[in-house]
């Protein structure tokens, strides 16, 4: 991905981010490719919930998420940052504090926040501060955003079980930032479901190798 081998590693000040744009810019595709739903999903059906987080490059974290049974859709874009409606290129600076995210519209009476939550961990490596693998920078940092109080419980619940899993194991600290879910910028249509427009494309799955304990 863009910015690959990037040093910028420490989180910008509000005030120094890059200036962004007064308005929405980007145009994206009606339909998911692989999911029969919009991509664009402000508006969440009734009985459904919404999901943010950020585990490195979100080419592949998309990929994983679609396949799992409960998931409505899915999109990719950018979080956790201060620019407004900021382009890759932009993000990919450091400049506007965004990490790379997936947003996922799933039915819990189908999948658990705490099942997504649990994935998560199992998929990328938390414990690597600002990157992930061979891709280093603010963008790619392990990130929660979570959209509602029972969310926040469930979060910071599961973290600190994996978190003294890794402990157990020496195997670093967990690096996670968990906090409320603020503006969400949908990324570039060229960025969703990437991977199956592109099969043979990027994907960034650095991890711990540790399963969720299933004593959780």
């Amino acid at each position: 991905m863009f910015g690959l081998g990037s040093t910028k590693q420490q989180m910008i000040a509000p005030e120094d981010a890059l200036k962004g744009q007064e308005r929405e810019w980007v145009h994206l595709a009606p339909k998911h490719v692989v999911l029969d739903a919009p991509v664009r999903t402000d508006e969440v059906p009734d009985g459904h919930e919404v999901a943010i987080f950020g585990l490195g490059c979100f080419w592949g974290a998309e990929e994983i998420y679609w396949q799992m049974d409960g998931v409505w859709s899915t999109s990719v874009g950018y979080a956790g940052g201060y620019t407004p409606h900021p382009s890759y290129r932009e993000v990919c600076t450091g400049r506007t504090g965004h990490t790379e995210a997936v947003r996922i519209v799933f039915d819990p009476s189908v999948v658990s926040y705490a099942d997504l939550v649990k994935r998560f961990f199992e998929i990328h490596d938390p414990t690597q501060g600002m990157r992930q693998g061979n891709d280093v920078g603010t963008q790619y940092r392990s990130a929660i955003y979570f959209t509602t109080s029972e969310q926040e419980q469930t979060a910071r619940e599961l973290t600190k079980i994996y978190a003294d899993e890794l402990a157990n194991r020496r195997l670093g600290d967990v690096t996670t930032e968990i906090a409320p879910a603020g503006a969400y910028y949908y990324a570039e249509d060229e960025h969703q479901q990437y991977l199956a427009k592109n099969p043979f494309g990027y994907r960034c799955h650095a991890n711990t190798g540790v399963r969720f304990p299933a004593t959780a």
